[in-house]
């Protein structure tokens, strides 16, 4: 499999089509046939600008058809998002612009129907636990003439967009989507109230919208409730959880309880079908190591039998029609991929080996497994976007996320080294190209969760960093995901203490290396990243010349207490933040915003007024305290974004100002 075609090379031109509301203004569809291409010419400037890096990427995702016959991308062009569709001919079928829209999923429904999952900040009215929330909807976007719409449009009892997406069956060549959606009460539609956020599940028909009520919520706000639904649009099995106590149990279509058990933290989900239609999948995180198991049941009942034991899962994937599971993703720096089916395996395998020295993430097959996109990345690869055939033995290029030369990406590696207590660590060390790793001036960029992990992978942050002259370390610190339960749970209780010392433990290991001056370090991160940086100059001293924080959390014990109430005082959500934290453990004492007056860098705050995970008032309460100790900081105010960056404009500034701030205190080397 070596042969590479260009499928998008002539410069799209289409004109742009709004958002009315939930729906797309279809009328105004680009013509069929109109010239189609996503692929942007590489940046020749010695230094990529900015912008390449801040803005969303010119390439966002792309799901094929169950044919295959079709691609559905996502893509920024002309500094706008656009969703375009191609056939198997790279015809031109449809070119939607989705302007500012935040784009968290695509799907298909047959050939003739795309799935658009989205999701915006909303502002919640008297009654509820919090100001704002992250609500998702679902656009019905048809390839024909027929209306545009976003499912439970236009009901007066169905609120909130969806609660959950759980596939789509087909019946007598009708397609039907099964969702979640908070539902009111009372027998007059003039006066329907609010009773739980609880979601019921429906079935949707996707070609005129209309919703049937297909199982009922839970009993209690304090409990949840999912559902696996079969391929036939029925539901197999329903998982309860009751917060009170942690006991959970799952019953089959008949209501019988096939499985349970009891789970304080919550750690218990269905994973979806076996190998086969007639058994399930469920998982369950081990109260005392922390390991999470998969079980699988017949759905009649019978006994539970371990899978997978000896394999670290990322991910899995299930049979898009019988939803049946076909393999996962084996835990590691880099993808790869186990499948039950010889012929599924053999075509994965034919696929990596098209890649040498590259990842490669599996993004979405057709239904015969013959037709694969994939995307990857990697030394040299800005994450490109490829349409594999099996069967023609070739790797087609859809588009590249980050346009520029293999020589302009900063070249990428897993290293490791020491914590003060022995433990290892792992971290991404990224380099700026074409200079020399020795005494160079460096930025620590822990990653978000905490319960998350860097991989060695083309990351637009540390890149762009990478690119103004500086080596970037992203510290996989122990209550990081991916290297066993064990690691992951050495991380409780460790806010502050050896979390933080094994990120400046990676400092060290820079400078022993010869690869970081010890005098040039700042540290910089996102959510718990930027907790880390503001941590790194006030609970620690003397080893960053400035700190930068995107969303960082400031005060701990204020956010212990935020997500409690916002979860209605929630028993398994205090559980868990007593787990997570440490049960007894004075949240103050390992608080920036109490320590203000030791910072010894300044400060550069960067939040979203948007922000339903960390709230923006994490930042403000933090600058207010630095002001009145009289320390350098600045605040930057991102309108209208979320935690997540989501909007390209937002996401620019952020780049800019936190580039502008490094270089300021922390200058690098002159370009050679």
């Amino acid at each position: 499999m070596t042969t590479y075609r260009n499928l998008l090379s002539v410069a799209l031109a289409v004109a742009a089509i709004g958002y009315a509301g939930h729906a797309i203004a279809a009328d105004k569809a680009e013509p069929a046939g109109s010239p189609s291409a996503v692929i942007a010419a590489p940046s020749t400037a010695k230094t990529p600008p900015l912008s390449l890096y801040g803005e969303l990427p010119q390439f966002e995702r792309a799901v094929i058809s169950p044919s295959g016959e079709r691609v559905v991308i996502v893509a920024l062009l002309q500094e706008e998002r656009r969703l375009i569709v191609l056939d198997k001919d790279h015809k031109l079928l449809r070119a939607e612009s989705l302007g500012d829209v935040k784009v968290r999923g695509l799907s298909w429904a047959g050939e003739d129907r795309v799935l658009i999952e989205k999701s915006d900040t909303a502002p919640l009215g008297m009654g509820f636990t919090a100001d704002k929330a992250e609500l998702t909807s679902m656009i019905i976007l048809p390839l024909t003439k027929e209306k545009v719409f976003s499912v439970f449009q236009g009901s007066s009892m169905i609120q909130g967009g969806i609660r959950g997406f759980h596939g789509v069956s087909e019946r007598d060549g009708k397609y039907y989507g099964y969702f979640g959606g908070i539902t009111l009460e009372g027998r007059d539609p003039g006066n329907l109230h609010f009773v739980s956020g609880d979601p019921v599940l429906y079935e949707v028909d996707l070609k005129t919208g209309r919703a049937s009520k297909l199982a009922p919520r839970v009993d209690s706000q304090e409990n949840w409730r999912s559902w696996l639904v079969g391929g036939d649009g029925t539901v197999k099995a329903t998982i309860d959880y009751q917060s009170a106590g942690g006991r959970w149990y799952i019953r089959n279509s008949a209501g019988k309880r096939i499985v349970e058990g009891v789970n304080p933290l919550g750690g218990v989900r269905l994973v979806g079908f076996g190998a086969q239609a007639a058994t399930l999948i469920y998982s369950v995180e081990d109260e005392a190591d922390g390991q999470v198991r998969w079980f699988e049941l017949p759905l009649a009942g019978g006994e539970a039998k371990e899978v997978y034991a000896e394999q670290g899962i990322s991910g899995s994937f299930f049979d898009n029609r019988t939803r049946v599971m076909l393999g996962y993703e084996v835990a590691g720096d880099t993808p790869s991929y186990v499948f039950s089916d010889p012929r599924q395996q053999k075509a994965v395998n034919a696929t990596l080996k098209a890649f040498p020295g590259r990842s490669v993430h599996l993004r979405s097959w057709n239904d015969a497994f013959d037709r694969l996109i994939v995307m990857t990345d990697g030394p040299g690869d800005p994450q490109s976007w490829w349409v594999v055939d099996i069967k023609a033995g070739t790797a087609d290029i859809l588009g590249t996320s980050y346009p520029m030369t293999d020589k302009q990406v900063g070249p990428m590696r897993m290293v490791h080294y020491k914590a003060g207590d022995g433990m290892e660590i792992a971290a991404v060390l990224t380099l700026p190209p074409g200079r020399e790793a020795k005494k160079l001036p460096v930025i620590i960029l822990p990653h978000g969760g905490p319960a998350a992990r860097d991989y060695p992978d083309f990351d637009w942050w540390a890149q762009a960093l990478a690119s103004r002259g500086y080596a970037v370390l992203q510290p996989n610190f122990r209550g990081s995901t991916g290297y066993g339960a064990a690691f992951e749970r050495a991380g409780h209780g460790e806010w502050g203490r050896k979390m933080q010392t094994d990120i400046s433990d990676g400092l060290g290991w820079l400078v022993q290396e010869g690869i970081a001056d010890p005098g040039r370090a700042c540290i910089m991160g996102a959510s718990y990243g930027g907790y880390a940086a503001l941590a790194g100059v006030t609970l620690q001293k003397g080893l960053y010349r400035c700190a930068v924080s995107v969303a960082g959390v400031s005060d701990v014990a204020r956010m212990a207490n935020t997500d409690i109430a916002q979860s209605g005082d929630n028993q398994m959500v205090r559980r868990s933040i007593r787990t997570e934290w440490g049960a007894n453990r004075d949240l103050r004492v390992v608080s920036p915003v109490n320590f203000a007056a030791q910072v010894d860098a300044p400060v550069l705050l960067i939040h979203g007024k948007d922000d339903v995970v960390v709230l923006y008032d994490q930042s403000v309460n933090m600058a207010n305290a630095l002001r009145r100790a009289g320390k350098p900081v600045e605040f930057v105010t991102l309108p209208g974004e979320d935690h997540w960056l989501s909007r390209s404009a937002t996401r620019l500034a952020m780049l800019q100002a936190a580039v502008a701030f490094v270089e300021k205190h922390n200058p690098p080397d002159p370009a050679p």
